[in-house]
């Protein structure tokens, strides 16, 4: 292993190691007060006092892949490290169940902690996605052992993370849900390519069935309960509240470290708790990076950074904390801006869309709408942007095949005279008719460059029901959707761009235009689409520009 842990030091940018004579202990039994027993494997340095100790829980497994990136690199900076797999999950016992037993199984898991005659008394957790989830189900609950949380690409609120305005984030949901039910037991087999190539293929059959409830049937030959669970109870249903832990985290007084990307599934979850921390005078540290959900680079930043939060919280060693508790990556500029606060102060611009497709900070003159078409059955495809799932569906794309459907409208500015640093919130402010009063409205923001790519930067989608938005006196409708934030340095010469259409399938769940229920409907309607541009309907997106 201390080959390895020299290699991950290296290829992660480590600082100097401490030590990389460690031993490792592996399946210790972990009891839970119900009789289940989890399994968990610990890293510990050979030789010395009791170091803190970081606790990591994971559905995952604990060897390979995950033991690499969240064991080495903490294990040679002097702490010891506990990877538990969760309760049905890699070996450990009972049934797998999204979420509902990891405040009760971590609490638990602690308190086996506390009783070790290793413990130091000094205890962290770290980890990502569901890794972090876990930690926030602890996190208003757990003692004063617990001096520091690193919950990254992740979020408290483990429920409505898979709504947005209304919509599912269907990709997102069948591919983690059927994933873990056909291998949460044992553990994914992340090496295994040839395995992952059939999976995908038949994901991209699922996304496109009716009716929906049998897409898992269709992915993995079986049904998956988390899936059924997602559409079967809406967003808002008690049924959900166990596995929401938003409520409580203004009472969470640990010292916490957040880790987002701007093409990540959370993203805007995870600032959202920011946010609730900051409403109850908490100051959390706070990194965004380039990243999609899962993207290797992220991982060495995100451990990188975990090191020197978890050294100032747990170690007392504050010499690598950076003056600024914020620090996102501006792309286009691709450097690191260190801020005071999220979101940072800034003058919103309107830009305005323009007859025969133009975009521009004043208002349009008078003009005719702009049509499209909306097909479910040749539904308006992803191309990159935040989802979990086939590559061309995740992070930044050229979108000019996209922009080339004629179910998307594209509107563009000229050829900027200066620069322009957009940092923070979106709004998309739209005067739109539908021909069906059930459809969808999404809006994406993107920047061409000299080259004529067109790159997503971020979007937004909002689902419209009956009644759901009261009509403008001459039957149009006002929408405001929510943009999701992004950080980019748009340079002299290139150009904004705004697309407008009905969809971003498999990312978001198609609307079948027909108000049947998700799970068994089976009929799909076409609607006719209008986007207005006039003095009336001063169609706009409304950028935020970082104030000098």
């Amino acid at each position: 292993m201390s080959f390895t842990s020299r290699l991950v030091s290296r290829l992660m940018k480590l600082p100097p190691a401490e030590t990389h004579d460690f031993v490792i202990t592996r399946d210790l039994r972990v009891p839970m007060p119900d009789g289940v027993t989890l399994l968990a494997d610990y890293y510990a340095p050979r030789s010395g006092s009791k170091r803190p100790t970081i606790l990591v829980r994971s559905p995952y497994g604990r060897r390979g892949f995950f033991a690499s990136i969240y064991a080495l690199p903490f294990v040679t900076h002097g702490y010891q490290v506990l990877i538990q797999s969760c309760r049905g999950t890699a070996g450990s016992g009972g049934d797998f169940v999204y979420v509902r037993n990891e405040q009760s199984d971590g609490l638990a898991t602690i308190e086996w902690i506390k009783q070790q005659e290793w413990f130091s008394g000094e205890l962290a957790m770290v980890g990502g996605s569901y890794m972090g989830f876990v930690q926030w189900a602890i996190a208003s609950e757990v003692g004063p052992e617990m001096k520091a949380l690193v919950p990254a690409i992740t979020t408290s609120d483990t429920n409505h993370f898979r709504y947005q305005s209304g919509s599912i984030t269907l990709e997102t949901m069948l591919n983690w849900s059927t994933m873990m039910t056909r291998t949460a037991a044992s553990g994914p087999r992340w090496n295994d390519a040839l395995g992952q190539s059939r999976r995908e293929q038949q994901l991209e059959k699922a996304y496109v069935h009716l009716p929906l409830g049998e897409a898992d049937r269709v992915a993995i030959q079986q049904p998956s309960s988390h899936f059924q669970e997602v559409i079967s109870h809406s967003p808002d249903d008690d049924y959900w509240k166990p596995v929401d832990f938003s409520a409580s985290v203004g009472a969470v007084t640990i010292p916490i470290a957040l880790q987002a990307g701007w093409y990540d599934i959370f993203l805007a979850w995870q600032l959202q708790d920011y946010q609730r921390l900051r409403a109850v005078g908490q100051q959390p540290y706070l990194l965004i990076g380039p990243w999609f959900h899962g993207e290797l680079p992220s991982f060495a930043a995100s451990i990188r950074d975990s090191l020197v939060w978890l050294n100032a919280q747990v170690k007392g060693d504050t010499s690598g904390l950076r003056e600024q508790p914020v620090r996102v990556f501006v792309m286009g500029a691709n450097k690191w801006r260190d801020l005071a606060d999220w979101p940072p102060p800034v003058q919103y611009e309107h830009w305005y869309l323009q007859a025969g497709g133009g975009l521009a900070p004043t208002l349009s003159s008078p003009s005719e709408p702009d049509h499209y078409r909306y097909d479910p059955s040749d539904p308006t495809p992803a191309v990159g942007g935040n989802s979990l799932g086939a590559a061309k569906h995740m992070g930044a794309k050229d979108n000019r095949a996209l922009e080339a459907r004629a179910d998307v409208l594209v509107y563009t500015s000229t050829a900027l005279e200066q620069d322009r640093e957009v940092i923070g919130p979106i709004i998309a402010d739209l005067y739109v008719r539908s021909s069906l009063e059930h459809t969808d409205f999404f809006t994406r923001l993107c920047v061409v460059e000299a080259s004529g790519k067109s790159i997503n930067l971020c979007d937004g989608i909002l689902r419209l029901t009956p009644g759901s938005i009261s009509p403008e006196a001459d039957g149009s409708l006002h929408l405001s959707i929510e943009v999701w934030p992004t950080a980019y340095h748009f340079r002299k010469g290139q150009h904004i761009r705004v697309q407008i259409s009905s969809g971003s399938h498999p990312r978001f769940i198609r609307n079948p235009g027909t108000g049947e229920p998700l799970a068994s409907g089976t009929k799909l309607r076409v609607a006719e689409q209008t986007v207005y541009h006039d003095p009336e309907h001063p169609s706009a997106i409304l950028l935020p520009i970082l104030k000098a």
